[in-house]
């Protein structure tokens, strides 16, 4: 610790300098009020800061004290007194003095001296990090609530459809077991563009954080934009879309990069149109012989957003079954891994198939749900370290 002493018996000095020296503490001790102030008022840092409330006098040694926090609103000062001036204490107390000690006639306080000094000390950091930790988890909900302002509530469908979607912001569990949200840049959206074709999409930006979250936002306000197109050809719609997020520096700066499945259902014929730009491969679920498989490969996936511009992006068409559901979902539902340091592996593609698999007889919202509990199961409540969204479309014939 770097500490400042302030005090009156020059004969304690000594004895002072030889109890707290022991733990290579840096100290500077002033046996004159006119030396302590002046050291106080300088420009020096200190952790602790160690002054008679009693020398010269009370009034004048208050008055120092208050000149001392102006100087120095950070550091703790404790002051020292004899018994018969405690009734002084409370005053400085009352004024921002962090703690007292009671110098006795024998100096017997001298040993208490470094548990005391150090106490305070720690009980200020603490002080401190406990601010700082809860500033940033406001920070962080008011990103996550920035963040989920553009996600969509109401869903549109049409005849013969049903959609249902959520979004989940990453979890972690820190010391204590106290879980902890984390904000991120997921984001999905549903629309009709007109009365035969849904929209479906969902995005994913790398990161997590106001940076992340930005990153989605700007790409929400481009699908905004471009939705007024109506851009029937998902290549085309994602291209443009990457060539715009090229220019963002809130995207790119240090290799940022959205991951986008764009895709339309076409309500008349039952075909989804869809492209990929880095994001996981479309899943079909045929309700009646319980089959589920991708709509396409790796190979399929696509170069993710605001990396390269002018990247040529493929068009991707399948039917959707009767009697079927599609899943669009961004990565933190697959990848979430186990709890346990000793366990390998994540929940990947063929957890999500056999969660689906088993909500077969479910309605489209309990199938939903069942991912989201059945992945997060899968990490031994350690929690999913990625936020994810996801999109569930059911044909009913």
């Amino acid at each position: 610790m770097r500490i400042l002493i302030g005090w009156d018996n020059p004969e304690e000095c000594d004895l002072i300098s030889l109890y707290l020296g022991v733990s290579e503490n840096d100290l500077v001790i002033c046996p004159t009020t006119e030396e302590f102030l002046e050291q106080a008022l300088d420009n020096n840092s200190w952790d602790i800061i160690l002054m008679t409330i009693m020398s010269p006098d009370p009034q004048t040694a208050f008055d120092h004290f208050e000149q001392i926090r102006q100087k120095h609103l950070d550091t703790p000062v404790v002051g020292a007194c004899p018994t018969q001036g405690t009734f002084h204490v409370a005053r400085f107390l009352t004024a921002g003095m962090r703690a007292y000690i009671i110098r006795d006639e024998g100096g017997d306080f001298m040993f208490l001296l470094e548990t005391t000094l150090q106490s305070v000390v720690d009980s200020v950091k603490a002080e401190r990090e406990r601010f700082v930790a809860e500033r940033l988890r406001e920070e962080i909900e008011s990103v996550r609530k920035l963040q989920e302002s553009i996600i969509p509530s109401d869903l549109e469908s049409p005849d013969r459809f049903d959609v249902t979607a959520r979004y989940e912001s990453s979890q972690i569990r820190v010391f204590g077991g106290q879980p902890v949200t984390l904000a991120g840049g997921d984001y999905y959206d549903v629309f009709m563009l007109d009365d035969e074709n849904l929209v479906l999409l969902v995005g994913d930006a790398s990161g997590h954080g106001m940076k992340a979250c930005m990153s989605i936002m700007t790409m929400h306000t481009l699908v905004g934009m471009i939705r007024s197109n109506k851009y029937l050809d998902t290549a085309a719609f994602v291209s443009d879309v990457n060539n715009r997020l090229c220019n963002q520096a809130i995207v790119n700066d240090d290799g940022g990069f959205i991951t986008l499945l764009y895709g339309i259902l076409n309500a008349k014929t039952n075909e989804f149109q869809w492209t990929s730009a880095g994001a996981p491969i479309p899943i079909v679920h045929e309700l009646e012989t319980n089959k589920v498989y991708e709509l396409g490969s790796i190979d399929d996936g696509g170069l993710p957003l605001g990396i390269v511009p002018e990247v040529e992006y493929d068009i991707h068409t399948s039917v959707v079954p009767p009697d079927s559901r599609l899943l669009i979902f961004t990565d933190g539902l697959a990848e979430a891994f186990p709890g346990e340091k000793e366990t390998f592996g994540e929940f990947g593609i063929p957890g999500i198939m056999k969660s689906l698999q088993e909500s077969r007889s479910n309605d489209l919202e309990t199938a939903l749900s069942n991912l989201f509990r059945d992945s997060n199961a899968f990490t031994d409540g350690s929690g999913r370290h990625d936020d994810t969204s996801v999109v569930l479309l059911g044909r009913k014939n």
